[in-house]
């Protein structure tokens, strides 16, 4: 696919007629962070920011999401849920378009979740690099700093321009529909290497290995007390799965209107660090302690999503990290420190 350079002026005007033809998420300035969120105006873009507070494949897999309405009457009348709105998320960075390419896996692999795919097709993603990463994030130790090739255009800060990078037929005809862009050269190109190479020496968190050993250090470390160690002071509260761009655990639910006439079946997040997660309906619970609970999140993310999906469960963000209360939420922290304990 082409690679094409822009003015930032051009881009700001482009993102300002997409917007009033389209639906577009993008980055805002929410004090003291970022998140995503609907922009009206081009000027409320931060394509500066490091990080958000929440990943944006809350627009792929909501925290609530209804599947079909119902009314009960005489008879029973079942309505689908009407087709998703398209969409553009505008400003996504790799390690999110990682966890994307893995959510793809999850739901549209051997079963396909039809309300998942119905999303990912009425959404076009236009990302950017992360050359000002924060810091907690260490995603350049994870391999996911640079962006796996399923988006639709990708940008990279030049200074005073954006180079553009067409990967889909859908991203090539938004680009001739809505940017001024001119041909690339070979020394724009060369700059957005080294200015990726340089950002990879700006990650102040990183693995003491390579990634792929993780699955079998985990193998080696079931029985480590570092698992006490960090469960004992969890709360249990799921925060750092409730920022994690690649928790894919939802539970599904029934709601009756008052009347009992009408209602609802929807799925709303669940997360594996919640008491209830693993109880069953005779009463036992599978793991009842936040050293199980814990333990299995980590071994979910560097272990059993790899095995049942192809990819690791961990992009590198950090964000489990800064939303822990406790301080014990840290992947790389866990795999370094039981790397050397078993290793």
């Amino acid at each position: 696919m082409s690679i094409a350079a822009i003015k930032k002026e051009d881009f700001t005007s482009s993102v300002q007629d997409m917007i009033h033809e389209n639906v577009v998420y993008g980055v805002k300035q929410k004090y003291p962070g970022f998140a995503f969120d609907r922009i009206s105006a081009a000027e409320e873009l931060r394509l500066d920011y490091d990080i958000t507070l929440f990943p944006p494949t809350t627009y792929l897999l909501p925290p609530r999401d209804t599947f079909v309405e119902f009314t009960l009457d005489r008879e029973v009348h079942i309505h689908a849920r009407a087709e998703p709105q398209p969409c553009i998320i505008l400003g996504i960075h790799p390690y999110d378009l990682h966890a994307v390419k893995l959510l793809d896996a999850v739901f549209l692999g051997n079963r396909v979740d039809v309300h998942y795919r119905a999303r990912r097709n009425a959404t076009l993603i236009i990302g950017i690099d992360c050359l000002t990463p924060w810091p907690y994030s260490f995603a350049a130790s994870m391999g996911t700093a640079l962006p796996p090739r399923i988006f639709d255009l990708w940008l990279t800060d030049l200074g005073g321009e954006f180079l553009m990078e067409v990967g889909t037929r859908r991203g090539d005809g938004l680009c001739r529909r809505y940017f001024n862009v001119k041909s690339a050269c070979t020394a724009l190109i060369e700059q957005r290497d080294r200015l990726r190479e340089e950002s990879l020496s700006r990650y102040r968190l990183a693995l003491d290995f390579p990634p792929r050993e993780i699955p079998g250090i985990l193998d080696r470390g079931w029985d480590n007390p570092l698992w006490e160690e960090l469960g004992e002071k969890c709360f249990s509260c799921g925060s750092c799965t409730m920022v994690c761009p690649t928790c894919v655990c939802f539970d599904v639910r029934d709601r009756m209107e008052p009347n009992l006439k009408k209602g609802e079946r929807y799925r709303i997040w669940d997360s594996c660090m919640f008491y209830a997660f693993d109880k069953v309906a005779s009463g036992e619970n599978f793991r009842p302690t936040g050293t199980d609970r814990l333990r299995h999140r980590l071994y979910r993310k560097g272990k059993y999503m790899l095995e049942r999906w192809g990819e690791l469960g961990c992009v590198g963000c950090g964000r489990c990290i800064h939303a822990c209360l406790v301080d014990i939420a840290s992947p790389v922290y866990a795999y370094n420190r039981l790397a050397r304990e078993v290793m």
